[in-house]
């Protein structure tokens, strides 16, 4: 079940309430409007959000998953993507892994209730991360920390960030493995999965031995 098939997410009452007492003093808008792409799978949430960005005075688009936000970046570079990271179909975990390596130039902010406090969450390819459903101007505020700082050069590098794959498969042994994509060669194989207990796993390519990081989204649907 999708999570737009469930009851409204805590916290969503609180975020519309705050919108109707902010909206009126959205009176400071930025001058260089960036413009923003919202992925969020709940439409209400992504309405909401869109709802408070655009008032905001950004120039704002959504998505309901992450292979419609690759379309939308297909058709229109943004400046900063704001993601949801667990959706169906490609999750927020994969849209920023890709983003990070095909589009570096985009910022990105990670959004989830599955995570607290400020810090990116370990193995995630963002520059920030949003609790949903706490203080709105704590988005606000990232938003515009992202807009007038300078990502650093060791933020540019995408060797390390792991690679998120949906889940594992059932190999002919019977053992689970995945299958992964090298993006130095770009061959495929199919790598077994360890049985140690860890959230980013490293391999290294069979053809180029190029080091690969790589991470699985289905355990994390746990934590939601």
């Amino acid at each position: 079940m999708s999570k737009s098939e469930q009851k409204t997410p805590p916290g969503s009452a609180t975020l519309s309430k705050e919108v109707s007492l902010m909206l009126p003093a959205c009176h400071s808008l930025p001058t260089s409007r960036p413009k923003l792409l919202v992925v969020e799978d709940d439409p209400n949430i992504r309405s909401l959000i869109s709802t408070i960005l655009t008032a905001s005075g950004y120039g704002v688009r959504s998505s309901e998953d992450g292979f419609s936000a690759l379309e939308q970046i297909r058709d229109e570079m943004p400046d900063i993507v704001l993601s949801d990271l667990f959706m169906p179909g490609m999750s927020g975990f994969e849209l920023l892994s890709v983003i990070r390596r095909r589009f570096p130039a985009i910022r990105v902010v990670a959004m989830s209730s599955a995570y607290s406090g400020r810090n990116v969450p370990v193995g995630i390819a963002a520059d920030a991360f949003y609790e949903k459903a706490t203080n709105v101007k704590a988005l606000l505020a990232i938003i515009d920390d992202i807009q007038r700082s300078q990502r650093s050069a060791s933020a540019h590098t995408t060797s390390l960030a792991p690679i998120w794959i949906a889940s594992a498969t059932k190999g002919h042994s019977g053992h689970a493995c995945v299958l992964l994509a090298c993006t130095e060669c770009l061959r495929t194989f199919s790598q077994p999965l360890s049985q140690r207990s860890t959230m980013i796993y490293e391999t290294t390519c069979p053809f180029c031995s190029m080091p690969i990081h790589y991470a699985l989204v289905e355990p994390a649907y746990a934590l939601a």
